[in-house]
């Protein structure tokens, strides 16, 4: 398990509330546009990240995390495994405070690299799952 509770809710209700969706656009069939959807519900900003720059849900998208002109505090990544460790080291260098792999989502390298950065990091899991669970 990459993520114990307690982590989980570390990243859900304390490290911020300034989210990075890596991989969300527009499209409805994506399970990124719904996940998004469910975090700004809770209260969360989510700021799009797709190579389309695209604005979803009211938000202003960028093209990747070096382009966001502002803090985020957690990046929620929705690319494929193989492409996750990348944006796992660009949210390293970005400064952000936790990294979250969705379901499906492993790469134990960038997990390892992430956590010895100082960072939180969840793996496997999805937020629009746990968050509902904090009640």
């Amino acid at each position: 398990m990459y993520g114990d509770e307690a982590t989980v809710r570390k990243i859900l209700t304390e490290l911020g509330d300034t989210w990075a969706v890596v991989g969300l656009s527009n499209n409805r069939q994506r399970a990124a546009y719904g996940v998004a959807e469910v975090l700004q519900r809770f209260g969360k900003r989510v700021v799009p990240v797709h190579p389309k720059a695209e604005s979803v849900h009211g938000e202003q998208g960028y093209a990747s995390l070096a382009e966001i002109p502002f803090d985020v505090d957690v990046v929620d990544v929705f690319v494929n495994s193989d492409l996750a460790g990348a944006v796992a080291d660009e949210a390293v260098a970005k400064g952000v405070r936790a990294v979250w792999f969705q379901l499906g989502v492993v790469d134990e390298a960038a997990y390892g690299r992430t956590r010895d950065a100082g960072l939180a990091m969840v793996m496997d899991r999805c937020p629009a799952i746990e968050i509902p669970r904090l009640g």
